[in-house]
Order: structure tokens, then C-alpha cells, then sequence
């Protein structure tokens, strides 16, 4: 997958605010589904639905442990994300300094 379609597939998963507390709760480490869903105002069953769309973005990973399945973030699930912003905002103080430069002369 291009780094602009792993951006696209991200931003897209991250346009929802409740997944985002669910990247935010698997900040501290490997977590299972019911303690993620224990710190969220919604129930396992979202919980889950979240997490199978945030895996399928490429921003988090699971391992199963015995019974259990651990979430957790992807080391480098928001490489795209980063890679698609440091572009943009390059462009645009590029496009900046190009305006500067015609102002002044």
C-alpha cells in the first residue's frame, strides 16, 4: 500500500472521535477489548467494531494470549499520517515563501 493510501486509510479511521480515545487508551501499552471498553462510554461489542477498523487502517495490531486478545498501537501505524503532513506543510511554506518573495519585489 502507498503512503498515501496508508494516510488515506488512517485519516479516514481517525475521523472518528471515539476511535481516537481508543488509540489514546492503547497509548499506556497492550491492552485487551473489555479494559479498553471499560475506560469508554460504549460497550464491548463498539469497542471491538472500532478496533477491527483501526487494524484494518494499519494503526493497531493484536496477538492473541491464550483466551485473550491484546491490543495494541502498530509501531508504525502513523508513519503514513506523519509522511502525508511534514509534505503538506512543506508545500505550504514553500508556497509561503514564494508569496513573500513576489511581495518584495
Amino acid at each position: 500500500m502507498s503512503n498515501q493510501a496508508q494516510a488515506s486509510e488512517a485519516f479516514d479511521a481517525l475521523g472518528d472521535p471515539m476511535r481516537r480515545r481508543i488509540l489514546e487508551c492503547l497509548r499506556d501499552g497492550p491492552c485487551p477489548v473489555g479494559e479498553v471498553a471499560q475506560r469508554l462510554p460504549i460497550g464491548r461489542p463498539a469497542v471491538s467494531k472500532h478496533l477491527r477498523v483501526l487494524e484494518g487502517a494499519g494503526l493497531v495490531e493484536h496477538a492473541t494470549k491464550g483466551t485473550r486478545n491484546l491490543y495494541a498501537l502498530a509501531p508504525d501505524g502513523l508513519a503514513g499520517v506523519q509522511q502525508w503532513l511534514v509534505g503538506t506543510w512543506g508545500d505550504v511554506l514553500t508556497s509561503f515563501a514564494r508569496y513573500v518573495e513576489a511581495e518584495e519585489s
